[in-house]
């Protein structure tokens, strides 16, 4: 049998503990767990059980990364707390200034947007995100819960669709880091959708009017386009993605909680592994490879997130003798 070092021109390195940045390929052996490990890639993708939310609830406002992810809001009843997460565990932060759920957001771990929701009545309220605490700023010129959002935004440029406001609304606005401005609607009135992208280049999938369902459009930065639909429809459901031709949905309710998961590769949806638990209005976070879903309600508010890593991904994976 050859040797790793014959193979790759270098010997097994050990560690008392895991590199921080392995490179994929590298080989390793950690003295304290006595374990052989090395970083190879995924072959399909799967979800993993993260750490617990500190507080229980649905309808957070979400952005960030699975490994710096920014959950905010949520309910019921309605919450202001705002939780950081470093890809194991979540900490508390410096609260909203108006306690919502069904929360729309957008931006980074340390400069995100919050915006609308309800208190239980609809909320304008806009708050931008330093890292460290929330200011308001100007509001959305449409009240609403249940909205969706361009997750993959900026503090200084999101959009804003769907939503409930009471009746069902396909009014979009664009954030420009001073003020909403009304563009061009979605095709259908909805609320309940899952959002991904950015302001140029969003996706709007899901939710109800008033029926559920599995609708599905893109938007270029001028308009909407109704594109090929989910394969389960459902409301309420979450969303991640850099754009509108990379993206993943999860969860949601549909003839009851679900935990599907589907990613869309620009044309067209394809399912892929379920979430452990099914939940609907979980936090929208991450991107189609690394996702992650925090809280939620499936009958009682939930504090269990899950972390989605998508086929091709790296991970870490540790041999045994066989």
């Amino acid at each position: 049998m050859s040797e790793y070092k014959t193979i790759q021109g270098t010997r097994v390195r050990n560690y008392s503990s895991d590199p921080a940045n392995p490179l994929l390929g590298q080989i390793w052996y950690n003295t304290t767990t006595n374990v052989l490990k090395g970083l190879g890639q995924t072959t399909a993708g799967a979800w993993s059980t993260g750490g617990n939310l500190n507080t229980g609830r649905a309808g957070t406002g979400g952005a960030g990364t699975q490994s710096a992810g920014l959950a905010f809001g949520g309910g019921f009843p309605v919450k202001a707390n705002t939780e950081s997460y470093n890809g194991s565990a979540w900490t508390e932060l410096n609260d909203l200034n108006t306690a919502r759920t069904s929360v729309g957001g957008a931006g980074t771990q340390t400069a995100a947007l919050a915006f609308g929701g309800e208190t239980p009545s609809l909320q304008s309220v806009t708050e931008s995100w330093n890292g460290s605490s929330w200011t308001e700023v100007n509001d959305l010129n449409t009240a609403r819960s249940n909205l969706g959002s361009a997750i993959a935004g900026t503090n200084t440029n999101a959009l804003a669709f769907a939503g409930l406001t009471p009746g069902t609304t396909a009014n979009t606005e664009l954030w420009n880091g001073s003020s909403w401005t009304e563009v061009n609607n979605l095709n259908t009135a909805t609320r309940g959708v899952a959002g991904a992208g950015t302001s140029t280049s969003a996706l709007s999938s899901g939710g109800a009017n008033p029926g559920i369902t599995a609708n599905t459009e893109q938007y270029n930065g001028t308009s909407w386009t109704e594109v090929n639909n989910l394969n389960t429809a459902r409301r309420n459901l979450a969303g991640a993605g850099i754009n509108n031709t990379s993206a993943i949905v999860y969860g949601g309710y549909s003839t009851g909680y679900v935990g599907v998961t589907e990613e869309w590769n620009g044309t067209s949806w394809t399912e892929v592994a379920d979430m452990a638990t099914g939940r609907s209005e979980s936090s929208s976070i991450g991107s189609l490879t690394s996702a992650l879903a925090g809280g939620g309600y499936n009958g009682s508010y939930l504090t269990t997130t899950e972390e989605w890593t998508g086929a091709g991904s790296p991970v870490v994976q540790t041999f045994t003798d066989s």
